[in-house]
């Protein structure tokens, strides 16, 4: 792999000597926030890091490489590209081959990162069981990924417009332990809470380094999905957000829609239909999550152990 990857400076270095670092993905860059904030927010969150004394590591594919650790410039160009690839486990192969500029989804970015050596990876939502699976086999590789990528994936749990129930039960068959921060409720992306009950609940960035280090001592091979809830203060309500996907999955189902077009569909017309509310919850739970993430990674560094 190493003719196709390439390590920005410091996070090579600080793969070397085992400092804190954590995972950024460029798809929500490239496909997940509007123009021209998405390069914007990615900067920031990358400082957000940076303050908590963790180097950043946004994963991107660029003239042939898998790049861990992009630069500002190359975070704008991902951000500002007409053509941009997303890529998953099945495109990288396709993207590399074509030199084709890619963003990383959250298991295009797993798969990455773990190659390169990290541990830790924060992200807004993760993919899951799409509603109407039963019907459309719909299901996000982000998922599969979860199960044999030993990853730490911090998220506000699964976007809000999937199968949440399915979700987790996809997630408990394939072995991964989804744990709340600090919830015993799985939140519902721009929701705090959904009806879901958690089993495995902690109150720590030390207690959730533990597992994962006991995973690892085990040999075991599945990541670990962090459940940690957007701040109160930013949330909107389930019973508002259902709502909103109400009336866009009814537009979805008149006007055809189906695909990888659903989602941005999906995500479009509920930031319309909340009048710009979801985008600010969205880039305050990011926030949020890498702070989280943060926390985790200092953690392992600290034990120097679990790699």
């Amino acid at each position: 792999m190493r003719e196709f990857i390439s390590i920005r400076n410091d996070v090579a270095e600080s793969i070397r000597e085992q400092r804190p670092m954590i995972a950024l993905e460029s798809t929500i860059i490239a496909h997940g926030l509007p123009r021209p904030r998405n390069v914007e927010i990615a900067l920031q969150a990358e400082e957000e890091a940076r303050k908590l004394g963790v180097v950043p590591a946004t994963v991107g594919i660029l003239e042939g490489k898998v790049v861990i650790g992009l630069t500002p410039e190359q975070i704008e160009h991902v951000g500002t590209a007409e053509e941009v690839l997303k890529v998953s486990r099945r495109d990288f192969a396709y993207a590399l081959a074509t030199r084709r500029l890619g963003a990383t989804t959250v298991c295009g970015t797993m798969m990455a990162a773990h190659l390169a050596g990290l541990r830790v990876f924060a992200t807004g939502g993760i993919g899951g069981v799409h509603r109407g699976a039963e019907q459309s086999f719909d299901i996000s590789a982000d998922l599969l990924e979860l199960a044999r990528t030993p990853m730490i994936v911090v998220s506000a749990g699964a976007k809000a417009i999937l199968d949440l129930p399915k979700t987790l039960e996809f997630l408990e068959t394939r072995g991964v332990p989804v744990i709340g921060y600090k919830t015993s409720v799985f939140p519902a992306f721009y929701s705090v809470e959904s009806e879901l009950v958690l089993d495995l609940v902690m109150d720590s960035p030390e207690q959730i380094a533990a597992v994962y280090r006991t995973q690892r001592s085990l040999g075991f091979e599945q990541g670990l999905l962090v459940a940690n809830p957007v701040p109160k203060e930013h949330e909107i309500p389930r019973q508002a957000m259902e709502r909103y996907l109400g009336t866009a999955l009814a537009e979805l189902d008149r006007e055809g829609i189906s695909g990888k077009q659903v989602t941005p569909f999906l995500l479009a017309r509920v930031l319309e239909l909340s009048g710009g509310r979801s985008l600010q919850t969205n880039i305050e739970l990011l926030f949020n999550n890498v702070r989280l993430a943060c926390g985790i990674a200092r953690n392992l560094s600290a034990g120097h152990s679990g790699r």
